[in-house]
C-alpha cells in the first residue's frame, strides 16, 4: 500500500534527522518527512473513498433507503 510506504520513509527520515550534527539539513529532512506524512494521509483518505464508491454506486452509500 503506498500510505505505509510514505509513512515508513517519512519515519527514516525522521530517524535520520535526529542523528544529523548539520541543524540545517536536519531541518530540511524533518520538512521532507512532514511531506511525506502529508502524502500518505492523501493517499489513504483516496483509498478509503474508493473503498466506499461501489457502495454508493449500488445505492446503499448514507442516506439511501434499503432495497
Amino acid at each position: 500500500m503506498l500510505s505505509k510506504e510514505y509513512f515508513e520513509t517519512a519515519r527514516t527520515l525522521l530517524r535520520i534527522a535526529r542523528n544529523m550534527t548539520d541543524q540545517t539539513i536536519a531541518n530540511r529532512l524533518r520538512a521532507l518527512a512532514e511531506d511525506y506524512e502529508r502524502r500518505a494521509e492523501k493517499v489513504s483518505r483516496a483509498d478509503a473513498g474508493k473503498a466506499l464508491a461501489p457502495a454508493a454506486a449500488r445505492g446503499q452509500g448514507e442516506g439511501s433507503t434499503p432495497k
